[in-house]
């Protein structure tokens, strides 16, 4: 049991003998799977005292259920739930409930299911390459490891009682210096706001921002799950066009005339997930018009440190004298997404809203890892990390283009991007990008269609396919498993 000490409880109203009354109550923890086949009881000597009875008592109740085939006694081992036990609880000893029924049937009254999960690859080692995402066995774990433990061990007491909502001033300084040096962005820490990871960075931002009602323009391909943030706020979202040059700004504009915007939600360095970099034309006027309509521009900036070649153009809060731009970014990844942090910068009366939001179901972060990764930031660690990952990625991009390119033909199109961790392919108009992904899946390979990213759900005919987790071998079984699933498909 885990060192854990068994509860059993008996019923005060019983009018059978104790030791009926114990075997009757192990029977259904057995059979309600409280106990499980192999599950160890305790001793006779500690149950007995446990329940306040003599040894023979649980010795006779034992004894019982093992006749009935509930328990086996092992030598040195004591007694253990059966292997196999009875499915069926003796006569009178309450009603049963077949494991095959839903919650629905047994409890409530409404259906929480979420539909079937998705068909598995039996036989392959499924390879996932839909999420531009960084690949964790890169992760400088030994470097994190003792930047966690000086931080446990030099800071232990302090760093366990600190409570900070609006996340450890040790990485918000960090942080600071990161936006001002590495994006151009002049702040302070008073500005940022650390979360665990960028999702929550968005709810807290919507639940900030946005009264029932307003209106939040999105990009017409995008994150669904930062839509879902916002019109579980309140809002009504409402899709733009995207195009080579990113955001169409026109037509947000002629959505302007129309009713009036709380907010405009978009990826103007890497346009997520089509790469498309906002002009900058358009920049100036998207800046324009947020401080004309007096709108808040909330820009999405995950993974503009991976710049291959040329350079990118800076954030839109980098050139926001007016103070309309707040700022959404990540560390997940820089390192790995399974370490969650991700931030917020902006005006500090909407930070501060969103600490006290933040207060209703997450206290705070983890001060620990927080300590740890300002560490890493204060000694370089990071910054040699992301020197490392720019060869090996761009090596990545290269391999995975050379591959695609090989393996589907003229089939697909893309541009080799000069940054980022995914490629944005695009597959001949009659080609069914769903279809192919489902048989892809049955291949062993993950890629996410472009109906994905589609506001309003309709087939797309593009994927986005990762590259950066996978490597050179990966990519090339990547790219064949693609094309066998290719194989036959008009």
């Amino acid at each position: 049991m885990g060192g854990w000490t068994l509860s059993l409880f008996l019923d005060p109203q019983s009018r059978d003998p104790v030791y009926l009354q114990i075997a009757h109550a192990l029977m259904q923890e057995i059979h309600r799977g409280r106990l499980r086949p192999g599950d160890p009881l305790p001793g006779q000597r500690t149950l007995a005292e446990q329940l306040g009875v003599s040894r023979n008592t649980v010795m006779a109740a034992f004894q019982e259920l093992q006749a009935e085939g509930w328990l086996v006694a092992r030598t040195g081992e004591g007694s253990l739930v059966a292997p196999t036990p009875p499915l069926r609880l003796p006569p009178g000893m309450g009603p049963e409930v077949p494991a095959e029924r839903s919650q629905l049937e047994r409890g409530m009254g409404f259906d929480l299911s979420q539909g079937p999960e998705p068909p598995s690859a039996p036989g392959l080692g499924l390879l996932r390459a839909g999420t531009g995402i960084p690949d964790p066995r890169l992760l400088p774990g030994a470097e994190l490891a003792r930047a966690y433990r000086r931080a446990l061990t030099q800071h232990g007491q302090s760093a366990l009682n600190l409570e900070d909502s609006q996340g450890h001033p040790r990485l918000r300084e960090a942080l600071a210096r990161m936006l001002s040096e590495a994006r151009g962005i002049p702040t302070t820490a008073q500005r940022i706001l650390v979360t665990r990871g960028s999702q929550m960075a968005a709810f807290l931002t919507a639940q900030a921002l946005v009264r029932p009602g307003d209106v939040v323009a999105v990009e017409a391909l995008g994150d669904r799950r930062a839509w879902e943030a916002f019109t579980h706020a309140g809002a009504r979202c409402l899709p733009l066009p995207v195009d080579a040059a990113g955001l169409d700004v026109g037509a947000l504009e002629a959505l302007l005339a129309q009713t009036p915007l709380r907010a405009v939600l978009v990826t103007p360095r890497r346009q997520y997930p089509s790469l498309a970099v906002l002009s900058p034309e358009r920049r100036a006027r998207l800046l324009d018009l947020a401080q004309t309509h007096r709108f808040a521009i909330l820009e999405v900036d995950q993974d503009s440190e991976f710049q291959f070649e040329g350079r990118s153009l800076p954030p839109l809060a980098a050139q926001d004298p007016a103070g309309v731009v707040i700022h959404m970014g990540t560390l997940s990844k820089i390192f790995s997404p399974g370490l969650r942090l991700g931030f917020v910068h902006g005006p500090e009366p909407l930070l501060q809203r969103m600490k006290q939001l933040r207060l209703v179901f997450d206290r705070q972060g983890d001060m620990v890892l927080e300590r740890a990764m300002a560490e890493l930031m204060e000694d370089g660690e990071i910054q040699r990390h992301l020197n490392r990952m720019q060869q090996v990625y761009r090596r990545r991009r290269d391999a995975a283009g050379e591959a695609l390119s090989r393996a589907l033909g003229d089939r697909v199109s893309f541009e080799v991007p000069p940054g980022g961790l995914a490629l944005w392919i695009r597959a001949e108009p009659t080609l069914d990008v769903d279809a192919w992904a489902t048989r892809a899946l049955e291949k062993g390979v993950v890629f996410q269609p472009g109906r994905q990213f589609a506001f309003e759900s309709g087939p797309v005919p593009a994927l986005r396919l990762g590259f950066a987790n996978h490597d050179e071998a990966e990519l090339e079984e990547v790219a064949r498993r693609m094309a066998a699933a290719l194989e036959g498909m008009p």
